[in-house]
């Protein structure tokens, strides 16, 4: 568990309500994978979570998050979205998450 957790990030920002819960969790895995958004290869996407908006993406390498962090900012975009949607994007962590999610929402 503890490894995996390195291995995951938070999402925030998921446009809410405009697709199939399943069909962004596609669309947030297809992003993630792309070499433009410094990603790799996606063990899972869970989304919906108990937060609107947010979603965790877990790599299949941890290195992987490294460098999604690194990247300025992440753009959602995909034919099926009316328009391009920044995400925030930040390390998962048991403890903080929650809070961080929260601050996020304010």
């Amino acid at each position: 568990q503890a490894a995996r957790s390195t291995r995951t990030i938070v999402i925030a920002g998921v446009p809410a309500g405009l697709l199939q819960d399943d069909v962004m969790a596609d669309i947030l895995t297809i992003h993630f994978q792309m070499s433009r958004n410094n990603g790799g290869d996606v063990e899972e996407v869970t989304y919906p979570t108990r937060n609107k908006g947010v979603a965790y993406v877990t790599f299949e390498d941890g290195e992987v998050v490294g460098r999604v962090l690194k990247k300025d900012q992440h753009l959602l975009q995909d034919k099926r979205l009316p328009r391009r949607y920044p995400l925030t994007v930040t390390r998962y962590c048991d403890n903080v998450s929650s809070s961080l999610v929260h601050l996020i929402m304010l």
